[in-house]
């Protein structure tokens, strides 16, 4: 019988550890629903138009699945068609985040399902009439004795059940998901070239980790100034500090090709102009064209597989259900 030996073990385990161990962007792996009753309902709430003041504006209005999870333009629109003040981060992957919002301000996604709905730029409600609406519903408040244990609606049930669906919303095997497990053919020779790239200038520094960023916050324009209209102020708003003005949590690459436009501010809508702004105002170095499109052969191969959404048919309203106020009289 042959002798395996601790050491021989050791090399053993260590040629057939995973190759992609090392490296500074980690696989998204794909969800496990442990609780689908409260995910369905979670999906009922994120579709429900209802949790508006005009019966109009979901979650979904500017998180749209169908479109990487944003709403595609500069800063969305909320009720009375106010513009907001910032551009809409993807809702896609958005667990890995050290906190929600640009600025931070939510520690979680339970916490920041709450706070759209009782913006008065946003959905313009209030968390009472949105519990309110809900619970005029039995249909609704069947669901939630199902989950729950009981047919109480409140905001907390109805932000945790938000949540547990939006924990769902992963993109795995990407192209460049299947290249770290080893399918070397899985990205091409211009994709692997913008990855050492990526690593090379310093892209790494801030966007790594399983969504390519998300878990830190950085000053933008940290060597040149960034110029814009935007009045947001990043951290500031939150902390006080002056040292956090222009401090932004660091966004997710994932599916970035989908979530255009970019920045905070919603200004640049080519993903070859986001690289050399970035390149230039965060590092201080410049891009050839061909390093250009090589770096964003790269960021393109990070697209994963879009959620698969059955949309949810919601419960129909009733007497006792508060009416929508799509258009108030100035």
């Amino acid at each position: 019988m042959k002798t395996v030996t601790l050491t021989s073990l050791c090399i053993s385990i260590a040629l057939s550890a995973p190759a992609f161990a090392a490296e500074p962007i980690q696989v998204i792996e794909p969800a496990k629903i442990t609780q689908p009753e409260k995910v369905e309902l979670g999906k009922m709430l994120y579709f429900e138009p209802r949790l508006s003041k005009s019966g109009f504006i979901s979650c979904n209005s500017c998180h749209n699945l169908s479109i990487g999870g944003v709403d595609a333009i500069p800063t969305s629109i909320g009720d009375q068609w106010q513009e907001g003040p910032i551009n809409a981060p993807t809702v896609l992957n958005a667990d890995y985040m050290l906190a929600q919002f640009w600025d931070g301000r939510a520690k979680d996604l339970k916490e920041q399902a709450g706070g759209p709905i009782a913006n008065p730029k946003e959905m313009g409600f209030t968390h009472e009439l949105a519990i309110d609406t809900i619970a005029s519903m039995p249909a609704y408040r069947a669901v939630f004795k199902e989950v729950y244990g009981d047919d109480k609606v409140d905001m907390d049930r109805i932000t945790d059940a938000i949540a547990a669906f939006e924990k769902t919303l992963v993109t795995p095997n990407s192209p460049f998901d299947l290249y770290l497990k080893g399918d070397k053919q899985a990205i091409t020779a211009d994709a692997k070239a913008g990855y050492q790239l990526f690593k090379d200038r310093g892209c790494i520094a801030c966007h790594s980790g399983p969504a390519v960023g998300g878990t830190m916050y950085m000053k933008m324009g940290l060597i040149k100034p960034y110029h814009t209209d935007n009045p947001s102020e990043g951290r500031k708003a939150v902390t006080g500090k002056e040292a956090d003005k222009f401090v932004f949590k660091v966004p997710t690459l994932r599916n970035i090709e989908l979530t255009y436009p970019y920045f905070h501010d919603g200004s640049v809508w080519t993903l070859e102009e986001a690289v050399n702004t970035m390149i230039d105002i965060q590092l201080g170095q410049s891009l050839t064209e061909q390093e250009t499109a090589q770096m964003v052969s790269f960021l393109k191969s990070l697209t994963g597989e879009q959620p698969q959404i059955t949309l949810p048919i919601l419960p129909p309203s009733n007497h006792k259900t508060p009416r929508p106020q799509p258009f108030v009289a100035d």
